[in-house]
């Protein structure tokens, strides 16, 4: 039998993802109140409105969300997306550091696969030290993982760049640049194996946007 483990944070309203980005605003727009209205049996229905940025959550990330001219959330293939090959890198905060870099990486077999690195920042997620420096990958370890083919590339931290003052963008920009999207703000990886698993993350198809919430998974 297939068992699932769910690997995402979930929305709710108010709730922060980055600092001084809009928290979502999660409302009814029609009532079960306003529905019995409509029926004769006075059945009664939700619709419910969410009104967000697209960097809220659990999110991914595709060549688009970077580069004006890469494939936006409607033209990732779901062969990108869905029933990934997977592997767990285990980087816990506490006793590696913040920083993932190309030999902590080497050796390691990433062709082909979705590739999930567990630091166990996740446990800090709502809390002001989430925001705060968070682990990250180095522009080697994403040239690396682009370079040996990694089909998708994942974290549970705030960001997989390094977000401290003076930096850039250089992992978003390797990884993104080969095509490998990137799945952020990721939970529950330590409940992972090291491999034999299966991971999805697939937004809405939705055209001109490169970042959206997805229900992150894995499948064993």
């Amino acid at each position: 039998m297939t068992r699932f483990i769910d690997l995402s944070h979930a929305i709710e309203h108010g709730m922060q993802t980055y600092k001084g980005v809009a928290a979502p605003h999660i409302c009814d727009y029609w009532t079960r109140e306003q529905s019995r209205a409509t029926y004769a049996d006075g059945s009664a229905f939700q619709m419910g409105r969410i009104d967000m940025v697209s960097n809220t959550g659990t999110y991914l990330d595709a060549p688009f969300h970077r580069f004006e001219e890469g494939d936006d959330l409607s033209m990732l293939a779901l062969e990108r997306l869905a029933s990934l090959p997977a592997i767990t890198v285990r980087r816990p905060f506490e006793k590696v550091g913040l920083a993932t870099d190309a030999a902590d990486l080497d050796g390691i077999d990433v062709a082909g696969r979705a590739v999930l690195v567990h630091t166990g920042w996740d446990r800090h997620w709502r809390m002001p030290t989430y925001f705060e420096e968070h682990p990250f990958l180095t522009e080697a370890a994403a040239r690396l993982l682009a370079e040996r083919g990694a089909k998708l590339v994942g974290i549970d931290s705030h960001n997989i760049d390094d977000t401290r003052p003076g930096t850039g963008r250089p992992v978003h920009r390797e990884l993104l640049g080969a095509g490998v999207p990137i799945c952020e703000h990721m939970t529950n990886l330590g409940a992972l194996p090291e491999d034999g698993f299966a991971f999805t993350a697939v937004p809405p198809k939705v055209m001109g946007m490169g970042t959206f919430p997805v229900r992150a998974f894995a499948s064993l």
